[in-house]
Parts: structure tokens; C-alpha cells; sequence
């Protein structure tokens, strides 16, 4: 099974067989006319999709895949799947990067735990000891912090910096301001998780910086959408 998981920023991709991931990789959205040569062949029988990036990116995904006789199995959030139920009050306007992420986190951590997808934006969801995901937060991402500040203000300029418990630079001032923004979210969500022992499963592009960071139980789990993807399409 192949499963490619579409982003604000990158797609990235996975060749599952069984639970085993095989091979993975990702490419800039730009690229993704280039889609097709960098995915595995032949393409496996079974494609299953989760885009956030729009209809543009669509358009690119089925030339790639349904141009070489594949169908695509387009994932969307549900109330209930794979031993996840949604209390969004909306379960259909859940992104289906997220769905897909909470399903991939009950499946490799069976009991309560902390949902965490730090990239172009960080979403931070709560999913408890039954699979019930209880709800969750969407900030900025830690890229988009600091651009943020750059584009917004006329002396903030975007510079290197690197996180210090009391910052004496403005670089590592915004550096650090920007972490422990990201952190302080994840500890309050934990904190309403109520179970001190569960797991932060962290996954995304920001991850490496935000773990070294956190002082609760962490998992990393690079691949967590994938994941989610397959057990959705082996399901079905």
C-alpha cells in the first residue's frame, strides 16, 4: 500500500506492506509535478490519499497516480474509525492530516495520550483511554512564529537563534520566545489530557526542536500520519 500524506508545505509518502514501513519520502509542494518519478514503481494497487493543500495539489496527486491506472482511497475525517471516535462538533471539518494522525497514534499507543503535529502549524489534540479524540488546538507553527515577527515589525529582523532559559540576544530572545510558546500550548493541553503518565506523541517537520524541550513523557513517532493512512486503508 502506498499512502501520501499532503501538507501546507510538503507531501510526503510511505510504501506500507503489512505495518511494515518499507521506504518513505518526501518533496516540496513546488514539486509536485515531479510526483510521479520520485514515488516507487511500479505504484502499488492500493493509494490512499490525505490532502490539506487544496484542490491544485488533487489535480497533481491524480495525474501521478490515477494517470498510471491506480485508484485513490481520499481520506476524510469520520466520527467514528479504526477505534478513534471524534467529539469535533463537526467531525467532516477535522483536516484529514489530523484524523489520520490520531488514528496512527491509537494504533501504536493504545491508551491515552497527547497528539502533537508540529509543522507549517502545530495542532495539539487529546485523545483518551477509550480513543475518543476530546478536542484539540491549532497555532502557528514554529517557522511561521518567526516569519511572522520578521514580516510584522520594523526592527525584529528573522535571524538564527537558539533557545536559552533567559535569552540575552534578540535572536535567541525570538527563538526562545517562539518554544516556549509552542511548549507552554502542549503543557497546558497535557495538563487537561489529566493523566500525567500519558505519552506526548509528537510528530512533524518541527518536532527535533520542540523534544529536547518538553519535561513530559514524549514519543517520537516521525511517520505518525502514514501510519494512520495505512491502518485506515487496510481497514476499508
Amino acid at each position: 500500500m502506498l499512502t501520501l500524506d499532503c501538507g501546507n508545505t510538503r507531501l510526503k509518502w510511505g510504501l506500507f506492506e503489512g505495518e511494515r514501513l518499507l521506504q518513505d519520502g518526501a518533496l516540496a509542494l513546488v514539486e509536485l509535478g515531479n510526483l510521479v518519478r520520485r514515488l516507487p514503481q511500479p505504484l502499488p494497487q492500493r493509494v490512499v490519499v490525505s490532502n490539506v493543500a487544496g484542490e491544485r495539489a488533487a489535480v497533481e496527486i491524480r495525474a501521478a497516480v490515477e494517470g498510471h491506472g491506480r485508484l485513490i482511497q481520499w481520506v476524510k475525517s469520520q466520527r467514528a474509525q479504526c477505534g478513534v471516535t471524534s467529539r469535533y462538533a463537526d467531525a467532516a471539518q477535522l483536516g484529514a492530516d489530523r484524523w489520520a494522525a490520531l488514528i496512527g497514534a491509537r494504533h501504536l499507543h493504545p491508551g491515552p495520550c497527547l497528539v502533537v503535529m508540529a509543522g507549517t502549524a502545530t495542532t495539539v489534540d487529546v485523545l483518551d483511554g477509550a480513543g475518543v479524540f476530546q478536542g484539540g488546538v491549532i497555532l502557528p507553527g514554529l517557522q511561521l512564529m518567526r516569519e511572522s515577527l520578521s514580516r510584522n515589525t520594523a526592527q525584529l529582523k528573522e535571524e538564527a537563534g537558539a533557545f536559552a532559559p533567559l535569552p540575552r540576544s534578540t535572536a535567541d530572545a525570538i527563538a526562545s520566545g517562539c518554544l516556549n510558546a509552542q511548549i507552554g500550548a502542549i503543557e497546558r493541553m497535557h495538563r487537561a489530557l489529566g493523566v500525567a503518565a500519558a505519552p506526548c506523541v509528537v510528530s512533524g517537520g518541527a518536532a527535533a526542536a520542540l523534544l529536547p524541550q518538553l519535561t513530559l513523557p514524549t514519543r517520537a513517532e516521525p511517520h505518525l500520519v502514514l501510519h494512520g493512512l495505512a491502518r485506515i486503508g487496510y481497514s476499508s
